[in-house]
């Protein structure tokens, strides 16, 4: 049974109930270069010693054990060629990086510690045996494990990916979406309000938000304040990975969406949650996936899908993530007042300086308030609780993330 009068409960006690849900997704196979930001969902072996061959790490001469001070040059070798010879231990190959060290070769001359000759070659320096060659298989064998289950493939895992040839990578299957804000209140795009009305700014935050996290969400428009009108877009919405509905979840005689959900099924997760803005967060589960309900706000909606509808998409991406998880200790640039019975998370620039990162907190002049968000980089928590805080005195931070 759902119930929109339960206590409001801590942010941590909210995450530690939705957890169980948010297992990674399904693995699908995608094309190399269409895998960037998604998770592996299977590991990944070498296919080739890396390097293939020995290879020089530098320009200069190759030679072999212990070379004469003067050396006739018997070839160049550049980069791509195939030395296709072996090395007589009285003579010089000059090489450049990269290019293929030739058998009997036991080290690099640099070129700076030559002549740098083309015929004969003087060496300047007692470079020891070894140096400057990169030795087959010394990055990986061929058959050793490459890239571990749950790798993030950036640009660095793609070069990876794309050295062993691999062409198409099993990732976690992305979620999908879908989003629908409600209220009698709220107009779309391009229609002029009348006296009483207000544009549309939750689709916007949320389309945008999604696509920070490489996701397209489907906006399935705005709802009337009508259970019928409500019920039909929430069941449409249900048949995603992850429903998003905007607005409806307070106290207020037309707000549907808890008593709505109800009658489709869900299963509450949580309902009100001690934290300032976003009280009225809610969420739910279905046979097939979840529900978040957004307090209506814009800035209710901003923190409340970057404190936990975020970090759970990120999760179902195969992402390791969590509510608060990626927070670190900072210094506050200015005064803030304390927190009574609820968190609070509080819009911040961040300050240049060296030392501790330091935050400069935006004030706020309510959840409307969304110039306040729309300049912040950060948000600060300030426990329930604590004391009124000054300039220069520690706080618990975390990046607002695109």
């Amino acid at each position: 049974m759902l119930s929109t009068t339960a206590d409001p409960i801590r942010p941590e006690e909210a995450w530690r109930r939705l957890e169980p849900f948010l297992a990674p997704l399904p693995g699908e196979v995608v094309a190399r270069r269409r895998s960037w930001r998604r998770v592996l969902a299977a590991p990944l072996d070498a296919r080739t010693d890396v390097p293939a061959h020995d290879v020089a790490a530098m320009d200069g001469y190759a030679v072999g054990p212990a070379p004469q001070p003067t050396l006739p040059v018997a070839a160049t070798i550049a980069a791509g060629d195939a030395p296709g010879f072996e090395l007589h231990p009285r003579t010089a190959v000059r090489i450049m990086t990269g290019a293929p060290v030739p058998e009997g070769a036991d080290r690099v001359v640099p070129v700076e510690l030559t002549d740098g000759g083309t015929e004969r070659v003087v060496l300047r320096d007692g470079t020891p045996s070894g140096a400057h060659i990169r030795r087959r298989g010394e990055v990986v064998r061929a058959g050793q494990p490459l890239l571990a289950t749950g790798t993030v493939v950036t640009p660095g895992a793609l070069a990876t990916l794309a050295t062993h040839g691999i062409p198409m990578v099993l990732v976690h299957r992305q979620p999908t979406v879908a989003v629908v804000t409600t209220g009698n209140e709220v107009v779309p795009p391009g229609v002029e309000p009348r006296s009483g009305q207000l544009r549309d700014s939750h689709t916007d935050f949320l389309l945008a938000a999604g696509r920070g996290l490489g996701l397209e969400f489907d906006s399935l428009g705005i709802s009337a304040d009508d259970p019928a009108v409500l019920a039909e877009r929430i069941s449409s919405g249900m048949r995603s990975d992850v429903l998003i509905v905007g607005g409806g979840v307070s106290m207020g005689a037309f707000d549907w969406v808890a008593s709505v959900l109800e009658r489709t099924g869900c299963e509450l997760l949580f309902h009100n949650v001690a934290m300032q803005p976003g009280k009225p967060l809610l969420a739910a589960r279905h046979a097939g996936g979840l529900v978040f309900g957004l307090p209506g706000n814009p800035n209710s909606v901003m923190a409340t899908f970057s404190l936990f509808v975020r970090p759970a998409l990120r999760r179902l991406l195969g992402y390791d993530d969590g509510f608060w998880r990626c927070a670190t200790q900072g210094v506050l640039a200015g005064a803030l007042p304390g927190a009574a019975a609820r968190d609070r998370f509080l819009p911040a620039r961040l300050v240049a300086g060296d030392g501790p990162a330091r935050l400069a907190p935006i004030a706020v002049r309510g959840s409307h308030d969304m110039n306040a968000f729309a300049a912040a980089q950060a948000l600060i928590r300030i426990p329930a609780g604590s004391a009124p805080k000054a300039a220069g005195d520690p706080c618990s931070w975390q990046l607002l993330e695109p």
